[in-house]
């Protein structure tokens, strides 16, 4: 079962992604320190970074001396990540199915990590098992990925504007389906882990702070421009934004400025985020 749908829908929808990659990488920090703690990246090791995007973790294993492989399905994507990281190498296709070790030949890979990249597989038993196949005996896969739907106000803050203005209004995620709250069942995720062959997987709710005002300023317009790059903004502006005025668009920004404002916490857009930080190993 290939994910069409997903290559499609990044295909269209990364430049958001491209364009604000500094503030995406800012807001998400506490979950790259996760990662890369749980990782322990060091010198000397190959190491495998799935749904790379703009290859935040890339930079990483390449500063810590390892050998660093991205593979992300979206192009635009892999052109950011290939710029940012031109000492990796990184490939444009589906980590589900494609063939990893013949696509980057060399030692298999002692560490596979992500952030926010393995939640979009259409199969997601297969793709694991397709990760640990290009594993090293031993390996570690470190991952996060995102809870429930209702525990992350990151996924409704603001975009509820431009949702509510959609007519039908996006239907609210069906549980363990392809996309951001795939993994949100614990257990489920644990089965899926399994069924791929790894062993012992370490689920642990990581809860941290996604800190917008990151840049000295409330974060409001950091928020708005997050709004405008996921889903329901790119949805919004490719259905609503044809029919509007630039006027009546900008107004409708105003819109949401005026609901974040609603939500500051000492003075700043602070959202909390649920997550799951997963760490697993290749039994070999």
């Amino acid at each position: 079962m290939a994910n069409d749908e997903a290559a499609a829908r990044w295909a269209d929808r990364a430049t958001g992604w491209v364009d604000n990659q500094a503030v995406f990488d800012a807001i998400f920090a506490p979950v790259t320190r996760a990662i890369l703690d749980a990782a322990g990246l060091a010198e000397g090791q190959r190491v495998l970074d799935v749904g790379c995007g703009t290859g935040t973790l890339l930079e990483a294993a390449d500063s810590a001396g390892a050998a660093a492989v991205g593979v992300d399905i979206s192009p635009a994507m892999v052109a950011a990540a290939s710029a940012r990281v031109p000492a990796a190498a990184v490939l444009l296709g589906d980590a589900q199915d494609m063939p990893i070790a013949a696509a980057a030949p060399g030692p298999p890979f002692d560490r596979v990590v992500s952030r926010f990249g393995v939640m979009f597989f259409a199969d997601p038993v297969a793709a694991f098992a397709n990760l640990r196949a290009a594993a090293a005996p031993g390996a570690s896969l470190v991952f996060a990925c995102w809870r429930r739907h209702d525990e992350n106000p990151m996924f409704t803050l603001g975009s509820d504007v431009l949702a509510a203005r959609l007519d039908p209004p996006p239907p609210p995620p069906e549980a363990g389906e392809p996309g951001p709250t795939a993994f949100a069942d614990r257990d489920r995720l644990a089965r899926v882990l399994s069924d791929a062959g790894w062993a012992s997987p370490d689920i642990t709710a990581l809860d941290v702070t996604l800190d917008h005002g990151y840049d000295g300023s409330d974060g409001v317009e950091n928020r708005v421009a997050i709004v405008q790059s996921v889903t329901t903004g790119r949805t919004a502006y490719e259905t609503l934004r044809p029919a509007m005025t630039p006027t009546a668009w900008d107004a409708l920004l105003d819109d949401v400025r005026t609901e974040v404002r609603r939500h500051l916490v000492d003075g700043a857009v602070r959202i909390p985020a649920a997550l799951w930080l997963v760490t697993t190993r290749n039994p070999g």
